[in-house]
């Protein structure tokens, strides 16, 4: 799926033309959604969609689709060593950390409203984890 930069007001109007499937202002003034149109193109294309989004986006894309998609959520064995690799990366400033922190806090309590949850403790085991999620998915889609 390609990226599309557009500017706030640009946004807000295809927001008001319904053209997403999801959408979120995710921090003030960026916003980040995904264009029905793309899905369509890439669905058209014979391709899946695999989505990298936050909680909210996921469960909107979740109610459009329905079965037809698998929603993972990916946690870190605890909280505390979400904010340790968080601090570990040094890309942020202390206020942009404190917000992320918060944001974090709020989006662990979504857990429960995801298909299935996949623990990120270990990034090659957790991508086997994903890889066999997604096979035994497509999996069933073709042979339901």
């Amino acid at each position: 799926m390609d990226y599309y930069f557009l500017s706030a007001k640009e946004f807000k109007r295809k927001v008001r033309q319904g053209d997403f499937v999801e959408y979120e202002e995710v921090y003030e003034n960026q916003f980040y959604g995904t264009l029905k149109s793309e899905i369509d193109r890439l669905w058209t294309a014979g391709k899946h969609v695999l989505f990298d989004i936050d909680v909210k986006g996921a469960l909107s894309i979740k109610r459009a689709f329905g079965a037809q998609a698998l929603s993972v959520f990916v946690k870190p064995p605890s909280f505390e060593t979400l904010k340790q690799r968080l601090i570990n990366r040094r890309t942020e400033d202390e206020a942009s950390l404190r917000k992320r922190i918060q944001r974090v806090r709020e989006e662990m309590t979504y857990e429960r409203y995801f298909d299935v949850t996949l623990v990120y403790n270990n990034l090659e085991l957790a991508l086997s984890e994903a890889e066999h999620l997604v096979e035994t998915f497509l999996a069933l889609e073709v042979n339901p």
